[in-house]
C-alpha cells in the first residue's frame, strides 16, 4: 500500500508547467496540464541529465529544455524517434491537495 505524502496546493503549480519536490530518492518534477492533470516524474532528463522540470509542458507532454527530447508525462517514456526513461511516481489531487506517493510505477 502506497504513502502519501501532501506537497502542496494545485494551484502552487501554474498550469503547463512544474514544480520539483525534494525528496531521499531525489528531484521529483510535479507537472500541471492545461485541463489540470497532474503527473510526476523523476526531474532529469534520460538524454543529457536536464531539468525536466524547466521544459516546455504541451498536452500530456514535456520537451527537455537542453535538446528538445519529448517525454510523455503518462509513461515517463520518449516520445519516437527519441529514446529513454524516466521513473515516474503516482501522484493524486483531493479537494485541490496534491498528493505523491515514493513508490514508482510501472
Amino acid at each position: 500500500m502506497s504513502e502519501w505524502f501532501e506537497i502542496g496546493s494545485i494551484g502552487d503549480i501554474p498550469r503547463l508547467s512544474a514544480r520539483v519536490v525534494e525528496t531521499n530518492q531525489g528531484s521529483i518534477a510535479i507537472f500541471r496540464t492545461w485541463g489540470d492533470e497532474v503527473f510526476a516524474l523523476r526531474d532529469r532528463c534520460p538524454h543529457k541529465a536536464g531539468p525536466l522540470s524547466q521544459g516546455i509542458v504541451h498536452g500530456t507532454r514535456v520537451t527537455c529544455p537542453l535538446h528538445n527530447l519529448v517525454m510523455d508525462l503518462t509513461a515517463g517514456k520518449a516520445v519516437a524517434p527519441d529514446e529513454g526513461c524516466v521513473a515516474r511516481y503516482p501522484v493524486k489531487v483531493e479537494n485541490s491537495r496534491v498528493f505523491l506517493s515514493l513508490e514508482c510505477g510501472p
